[in-house]
């Protein structure tokens, strides 16, 4: 006799699949940087600010813009650079991000953020930026063990799905 698959099986089995699905279309790599782009950075982990500075000296010309709550302390380089911290979630960033954008007629962003937030954060700077090219430019998650890696992942799935759903402040 076939044993029925039942739903919360199919339900769990879904989520991993969707969970999968979402890791392997997180951009890699950072797309294509011209000279004369707007650099946003979102802080909240560590890693983003130095590897925004690494990607600075390779284009030392474009704008660059620093967003979120952990937007504080000496930023290391030559030129002015705009910092925004009223801003305490990726969605507030995406509003901080639209303003700017707005107020500057950008056509074009770079964003740049860890490779497990990529995916959120794109999707609520489109949504707020429909006319305006957004790029993602992933800073990699160097140095974590794989068990927080996980963590990190699966939180912004559940987070990426809350988002889906019309939840944008999680």
């Amino acid at each position: 006799m076939r044993k029925i698959l039942t739903p919360s099986f199919v339900i769990f089995a879904c989520f991993i699949l969707g969970g999968m699905i979402f890791k392997s279309v997180a951009p890699i790599q950072c797309g294509t940087i011209y000279p004369n782009d707007s650099i946003f950075v979102l802080t909240g982990d560590e890693r983003r600010i130095p590897f925004a500075m690494r990607k600075m000296r390779e284009f030392p010309t474009a704008d660059l813009y620093i967003i979120g709550a952990g937007a504080q302390g000496k930023i290391d380089i030559a030129r002015p650079v705009m910092i925004e911290s009223r801003s305490k979630s990726t969605y507030q960033n995406a509003l901080a991000i639209r303003e700017i954008a707005m107020a500057r007629n950008l056509k074009r962003v770079v964003i740049i953020t860890t490779e497990d937030h990529i995916n959120r954060a794109t999707y609520l700077i489109k949504n707020e930026l429909p006319m305006v090219n957004v790029v993602a430019c992933p800073a990699t998650l160097t140095g974590m063990p794989p068990t927080k890696r996980l963590e990190r992942w699966a939180t912004e799935y559940i987070k990426y799905i809350a988002t889906m759903f019309g939840i944008k402040e999680s």
